[in-house]
């Protein structure tokens, strides 16, 4: 039984991080409330995770022109400057205080998602 509940997270999981959200949003709360992995663990499996998703995602997206080369190379150095910062910080945090955080920032995201308005002028997608 445990296996099926591990294949069907990571389907959705995969899912979601092929539509540019993050598997994270799934994965680790799953982690967290249906296997009681500590906050810091289930964020290092996402960690772990998220490259051969994102690697196929990038792919995928790249070859549907979807992606501009130059902001991605402004934001690519302030990313990973901001994912060791955020690295020392989560290893460092109460367990219990971080799954709060993340808690939080989910449900602000899911707001600030769901009240949104679509926009017309959008440039659409390039071929």
């Amino acid at each position: 039984m445990n296996y099926i509940v591990y294949v069907l997270i990571g389907i959705v999981a995969g899912v979601v991080s092929g539509l540019g959200i993050g598997g994270g949003t799934i994965l680790i709360p799953a982690l967290t409330f249906i296997y009681d992995l500590p906050q810091q663990q289930a964020q290092n499996v996402n960690l772990i995770y998220f490259i051969p998703t994102a690697v196929v995602a990038l792919i995928s997206h790249f070859r549907s022109g979807n992606i501009e080369k130059e902001p991605v190379k402004k934001l690519v150095l302030f990313g990973v400057i901001g994912a060791v910062v955020g690295a020392l910080i989560a290893v460092n945090m109460n367990p219990e205080l971080l799954r709060r955080f993340f808690g939080g920032f989910l449900l602000v995201m899911g707001i600030y998602e769901f009240s949104r308005k679509e926009k017309s002028d959008q440039k659409p997608a390039k071929k």
